[in-house]
């Protein structure tokens, strides 16, 4: 298993939060390895997560669970440095998806 290149440095910003309930619903329950716990958006089109890291780094592969019955339809990894796109499909299962990056 890969280890997380999320760290205490890492910046986060998220499109939204359920409510502005960000005390049951917010971003800081993304990393919290707690899966009865999650960030959860507003309902609507264009959710968006941004992470800042501390420095550069090549992204080969995404590790995303979503809450049960819920996922993103279109989903796309962004890439600042390199102006890259990769675009990926979300699904509805509760398990750990495991999505390989190419390119960029």
């Amino acid at each position: 298993m890969a280890e997380s290149l999320i760290c205490n440095n890492t910046q986060s910003r998220v499109s939204s939060v359920l409510n502005r309930d960000v005390k049951q619903f917010g971003k800081k329950f993304m990393f919290d390895s707690n899966e009865e716990t999650c960030w959860n958006s507003d309902q609507g089109e264009s959710q968006w997560v941004v992470l800042e890291f501390p420095q550069s780094l090549k992204v080969s592969e995404l590790r995303l669970q979503f809450q049960g019955g819920f996922s993103g339809k279109s989903c796309k990894l962004e890439g600042q440095s390199t102006n890259t796109t990769t675009a990926f499909s979300g699904n509805t299962l509760k398990d750990l998806a495991y999505y390989e990056l190419r390119g960029g």
